[in-house]
């Protein structure tokens, strides 16, 4: 495998260089930035926000329905998708403390973007959206099984709704697209991933 066959990837990733500004552990949830105490209500609505708070998570789910995978059988890929993602975080809970956390998912986003170039099996992002759920589960550790159970429901609910909306619209969109979109997506998910990881690893 040469560099010239990343070639093409290079004008999309240089615009997530902007992101060095940001944080992806802005997905924190909404419990301790409104001081919340955890019950059913504060916990499935925390769940319900957990990832469209944060920018990698967010991207990530928007982003897979641009893969290969989606054009046949989008929603068996969906409930796999979520069954995994579901079992990272059962798995968080109780195992937690992997590290680097932040920085495999911020990776994810360029396992993506190899998958829509064509580069990586879709297969992979099944492992994938497991250390997103993984990392998911970190917000709830120490909770009482209760508000635990809401907010893993919530998050349910909206990986779900972020899946079934990336499958229906962005799949019809990767079907009419020219290879150069494809490719300019593939840079820009690529690019984002390691800025993330940048800004995850350097403080």
């Amino acid at each position: 495998m040469t560099l010239s066959r990343f070639r093409p990837l290079l004008p999309g990733l240089l615009v997530p260089l902007v992101l060095l500004g940001s944080t992806p552990a802005m997905a924190h949830h909404l419990m301790g930035f409104f001081h919340l105490q955890p019950g059913p209500l504060s916990g499935f609505v925390s769940g319900v926000m957990h990832p469209l708070l944060g920018p990698d998570h967010l991207l990530f789910l928007l982003a897979i329905g641009a893969a290969s995978f989606g054009r046949s059988r989008p929603l068996a890929w969906a409930l796999g998708l979520l069954a995994t993602g579901l079992l990272g975080s059962a798995l968080g809970l109780v195992v937690p403390g992997l590290p680097f956390a932040e920085v495999w998912v911020a990776l994810s986003l360029v396992l993506l973007g190899l998958v829509i170039a064509g580069r990586c099996s879709a297969l992979l992002l099944l492992p994938a959206i497991a250390v997103h759920g993984y990392a998911l589960s970190g917000a709830v550790i120490g909770w009482e099984p209760t508000p635990v159970s809401f907010y893993l429901l919530g998050l349910l609910l909206s990986q779900g709704a972020l899946l079934t909306l990336s499958l229906g619209l962005l799949r019809r969109w990767s079907d009419t697209a020219g290879t150069g979109r494809s490719v300019l997506l593939s840079g820009l998910l690529i690019g984002s991933g390691l800025a993330f990881a940048w800004t995850s690893l350097v403080p």
